[in-house]
């Protein structure tokens, strides 16, 4: 399945407080998940949104809403669960 990728303003900031080469190799692997869902992608329970993928010691955490996948945020994997 094909999806289209929209990211929240949140996730853009969070990608723009990284370094260019991190920022870009995450973009990367956002663009291959667009064939369907490929990478080190994870449902979470319990938690919202629902998906993660995991990039080196990123997690770019998005949900799936209709044929999009919708980025919300994009952080170390140290503060990506914090509730």
């Amino acid at each position: 399945m094909l999806y289209d990728v929209e990211f929240r303003p949140q996730a853009v900031e969070d990608l723009d407080s990284l370094s260019p080469e991190v920022a870009r190799r995450i973009l990367r692997k956002v663009e291959r998940m667009c064939d369907g869902l490929v990478g080190d992608v994870k449902r979470l329970t319990l938690f919202t949104p629902e998906y993660r993928l995991r990039v080196g010691d990123y997690r770019v955490l998005f949900a799936i809403v209709d044929k999009r996948i919708v980025v919300y945020r994009v952080l170390h994997r140290r503060e990506a669960y914090d509730a």
